[in-house]
């Protein structure tokens, strides 16, 4: 199975890539993980407070949206990064991987860029998932998938990596 995160984005801090790249390769063969970065839209200027016109945030969002859909892998599994979606622990998410691990499906986690992810790309997605109520760095955001994705490995392997509440 291939995980694939397609994240809106490009050219993040070293930190970011060297976080992402650590926890990718931990992950066996078996269940690989790997970074689609999608270019952003580019965004004129904006009207007051520095934020985009409706208009302009629209148009963002159905660019970034098609960018996102056209990466995507036709027979994935897509799993929309939203606020608005389900919450899981790890042990739940431990419990998701297991399920698709054997589905046998590709997975592929869309996340949107500064405007958040188009209708249609919500649309696509057979699942929501939300890390937190709180508002993330999308680079951050690549990290703390690619280290929860492993965590959630590990409890299926009885590995000792992860130490819940015991």
């Amino acid at each position: 199975m291939r995980i694939q995160i397609l994240s809106v984005g490009r050219r993040m801090p070293a930190w970011v890539d060297a976080g992402f790249s650590e926890y990718a390769k931990r992950l066996p063969p078996s269940c690989t993980l790997s970074l689609v970065e999608i270019e952003p839209a580019v965004r004129g200027k904006h009207g007051q407070g520095g934020q985009p016109s409706r208009a302009q945030r629209e148009r963002i969002l159905e660019i970034e949206g098609q960018r996102l859909l056209k990466a995507t892998p036709p027979t994935a599994l897509v799993i929309a990064l939203d606020v608005r979606g389900r919450s899981w622990s790890t042990e739940a998410l431990a419990s998701e991987l297991e399920d698709w691990l054997a589905s046998g499906r590709d997975i592929a986690l869309l996340v949107g860029g500064a405007e958040g992810l188009d209708e249609r790309c919500l649309a696509r997605a057979e699942r929501r998932w939300s890390l937190s109520e709180l508002t993330l760095p999308h680079g951050l955001v690549r990290v703390v998938l690619a280290e929860q994705l492993y965590r959630a490995w590990t409890i299926l392997q009885g590995h000792p990596y992860h130490r819940g509440a015991q």
